[in-house]
């Protein structure tokens, strides 16, 4: 999803579209905010757009580079797998029309494929409506980078501050936390053991089967305050 440079990097997304707990999970942490016309930035296959809208949306555009992701989402869509509100676009946030507004902008393990984050968040920013929300999921901690994150393009991991830094100051923040504590030591164990370009299908299932319902357990416990994956949610003022 390198957007910037036309670099599209989509290996990970059939494997990753098998980790259900999880975006039920982060769901969970948003599902609010998923209300009247929503943007879903970098919609790959289509895959997290299943868990995520519920069909209640007045609109929910899928907005991918890729043109061959883009047809296969609006295969889904006309087969039903997708609710009917869904739309496709092949695109960048850069391409939209002045009038693109919008009352929710997500990037779910996106913001990290773009060179010029800041500039993106920004431009986001404009096509929010009054008291609409950004949300942003991305991989946390930069000393996490891995082997795994170049082979998918990904320019960086963040921090909590980091990814408060590359948005834009008129927005407010609503939530900013980390998720996945015990995921962390998954991730620790690749970056300084296995050293892996790729996750495997069994290790993909063991993660999302056996590590997540013990964070959705311990996250909580341990505030939100320590995890692989950093979730944030701003809003913009009227």
């Amino acid at each position: 999803m390198s957007v910037d440079t036309g670099d599209y990097v989509g290996s990970e997304l059939d494997l990753f579209s098998k980790a259900i707990r999880w975006k039920h999970y982060f769901r969970s942490m948003f599902k609010e905010y998923l209300k009247g016309d929503v943007l879903e930035v970098g919609a790959g296959l289509g895959g997290t757009t299943e868990i995520l809208c519920d069909g209640n949306q007045n609109s929910w555009l899928c907005l991918e580079p890729d043109t061959a992701m883009t047809d296969s989402i609006v295969d889904k869509i006309r087969a039903k797998t997708l609710p009917v509100c869904c739309r496709a676009r092949a695109g960048t946030v850069k391409e939209l029309h002045v009038s693109d507004m919008f009352d929710a902008i997500m990037y779910i393990d996106v913001l990290e494929h773009i060179e010029d984050d800041k500039a993106e968040a920004l431009e986001a920013a404009n096509h929010l409506k009054p008291g609409g929300f950004l949300i942003v999921l991305s991989p946390a901690h930069q000393f996490l980078y891995s082997p795994f994150d170049k082979a998918i393009g990904h320019f960086r991991r963040y921090s909590l501050e980091e990814l408060k830094l590359a948005i834009p100051g008129e927005l407010e923040q609503i939530s900013l936390r980390y998720l996945d504590s015990i995921g962390y030591f998954a991730s620790l164990a690749n970056r300084l053991l296995l050293r892996q370009a790729m996750s495997t299908e069994k290790q993909i299932l063991f993660w999302d089967g056996a590590l997540i319902p013990i964070s959705q357990i311990a996250d909580p416990l341990l505030g939100f305050r320590f995890g692989k994956t950093v979730l944030g949610v701003w809003k913009k003022q009227a």
